[in-house]
């Protein structure tokens, strides 16, 4: 196991998910973050059925700094529960997880 995780979060539009990105790489809190737009995502909100096109965020971290990226992107996200779910990484190039720990130091 590494210290490496990968953090699931969407966001509504382009110009929230490049704000979260900037706000999260400037911080030191992410090395690499791929962004999907176009996803649809179906899910209960309030007791209804809601579908939403959002951008999906895979954000490249490490555990030791995933209370800073929560509290950055609860204080940046503009959805009122924003999706944030924390994937650890089991393996890894050797190479990648050294740039990621250097980048996020």
């Amino acid at each position: 196991m590494t210290d490496a995780i990968v953090v699931l979060c969407t966001c509504p539009d382009q110009t929230s998910a490049d704000l979260l990105c900037e706000q999260l790489l400037n911080q030191q809190l992410a090395a690499c973050i791929n962004q999907l737009p176009g996803i649809t995502s179906v899910y209960r909100w309030q007791g209804k059925v809601e579908r939403a096109t959002e951008i999906q965020l895979i954000i490249k971290s490490r555990q030791s700094r995933f209370a800073e990226l929560q509290a950055c992107i609860q204080a940046n996200h503009p959805y009122e529960v924003p999706e944030l779910l924390a994937l650890p990484v089991s393996a890894g190039l050797p190479a990648y997880l050294d740039w990621l720990n250097g980048e996020t130091a």
